[in-house]
């Protein structure tokens, strides 16, 4: 299959016409947009997987208008026909914004990690509100940009960590504003997935399916063959340090959220891991990060400590000590260990304070239910805030990427510095905290 070339704008071209239209019009989005029912008019940058999930939960409000979408597979764009069939499908994601973009209000963008950044800030500087994936980006500077971004340009947003708005999240977070298990001393919070691979890069190269375009899939990477067996597509890019962010950054966008909210933690003062590193290529399993933030007054210390742990690796036994007989550990969740007791979070699951026999009589919160979605479309309609905008979102999303970072310095302290980017005693971490290149013809405007 011969590479494929975008099909009607070039680079330089979408780059001039973009910045011109953000120049002009921040807030083309609105001034006009909007249908003549006030429907949201709205474009998907993704057809299938997850991108599938979300234009399908985004839609079901019944208040959006799918105009248009971008999926570089050909066989996902059919399927999308059969239940849009009005919809436009483009190929080239810069070409749907080149042309659409006087239709559109809003955007999701949701891509493999790597793609996240680059076309969430070319959507924000239109003045598209915009739904985006977690992790909010593929690093930590980048998380940084789009943030600010989004703020100077005032657009709604919302990150795709939905149980962030499910009850079982925010009953958990309720309960620890509440100090229902008193000051909390420290978490431990985990997945057991795997998204690592310890295995060299493959030699081979293989054909690339008919209909899939490998260059735009690669967009902001590097130049690369493809390999089949979906050893990058449609899944497993997740493992690859040019494409994914590992567990912690697909996992832990979900699952260290409540931690992040409950306490209402800023950014870490240090880090430390003691899991595996990745390979060349490839992020690691197995992981255990420790992290120091400051203390609060929802916190028992002028610090607090977090640990996240994945793939086979769990919190110590003594974390359970004097909790009750047969207190299990989930395969994903946290536990929250108080001064005056603790609580258990599975995910997804409703909280449980523990030990059983000291909560008997406890009056857990009655909570309203939260649709995620609907939340974000009905603040880009004037109803409404977000909960999971990027200035919540962009901070976690942060957080959890410099774990990733400490992967590369195992049983090392890293000393953080959030408001000059930067670690203070390692200046040899600095590096991974961004992208080393984009490839060539892909720069992200950044501004």
């Amino acid at each position: 299959m011969p590479p494929q070339t975008p099909a009607s704008i070039s680079r330089r071209r979408f780059l001039t016409s973009s910045a011109a239209a953000a120049l002009a019009f921040p807030f083309v989005s609105r001034l006009g947009a909007a249908s003549a029912n006030g429907m949201l008019n709205h474009a998907s940058f993704g057809a299938s997987g997850m991108a599938g999930a979300d234009l399908g939960s985004i839609t079901a409000t019944k208040l959006v208008n799918l105009v248009a979408v971008a999926e570089i597979d050909e066989s996902k764009a059919l399927e999308l026909r059969k239940n849009f069939p009005n919809t436009k499908v483009y190929r080239d994601w810069r070409e749907l914004l080149d042309k659409e973009a006087k239709n559109i209000e809003s955007v999701n963008v949701s891509t493999p990690d790597h793609m996240h950044a680059p076309i969430a800030l070319a959507a924000i500087q239109l003045g598209k509100h915009v739904y985006g994936q977690k992790p909010l980006t593929q690093n930590v500077w980048e998380a940084r940009q789009v943030t600010l971004a989004a703020r100077k340009a005032g657009i709604v947003t919302q990150m795709g960590i939905q149980i962030h708005s499910h009850t079982a999240y925010r009953t958990a977070v309720q309960l620890i504003h509440d100090q229902a298990i008193g000051k909390v001393k420290e978490v431990h919070t985990w997945s057991s997935k795997k998204w690592g691979d310890p295995t060299p890069l493959p030699t081979t190269s293989d054909p690339i399916p008919a209909g899939f375009d490998w260059n735009l899939w690669l967009g902001v990477a590097a130049d690369r063959p493809f390999i089949g067996k979906g050893y990058y597509h449609p899944g497993n890019w997740r493992k690859r340090l040019d494409f994914g962010t590992g567990t912690f950054g697909d996992m832990g966008c979900h699952i260290y959220d409540p931690v992040f909210k409950a306490l209402n933690l800023t950014a870490p003062l240090s880090l430390r891991s003691e899991g595996e590193q990745p390979t060349a290529t490839n992020w690691g399993i197995n992981a255990v990060i420790h992290y120091v933030f400051p203390g609060n007054e929802l916190t028992a210390d002028k610090t607090v400590k977090v640990t996240w742990y994945d793939g086979d690796m769990r919190p110590p036994g003594s974390v359970l000590e004097g909790l009750g007989p047969d207190i299990k550990l989930p395969d994903q969740g946290s536990i929250f260990l108080g001064t005056k007791g603790a609580m258990l979070l599975p995910h997804i699951g409703m909280p449980v304070l523990l030990p059983k026999a000291n909560f008997m009589e406890f009056a857990m919160p009655k909570l309203a239910q939260v649709d995620h979605y609907r939340q974000f479309v009905e603040a880009c309609r004037g109803n409404g805030k977000t909960s999971a905008h990027f200035d919540y979102a962009g901070a976690l999303t942060e957080t959890i990427l410099l774990g990733g970072v400490a992967t590369r310095f195992p049983k090392t302290t890293l000393e953080w510095d959030a408001a000059k980017m930067t670690f203070k005693n390692l200046n040899e971490a600095n590096p991974f905290l961004r992208r080393a290149s984009y490839r060539k013809g892909w720069e992200p405007k950044w501004v």
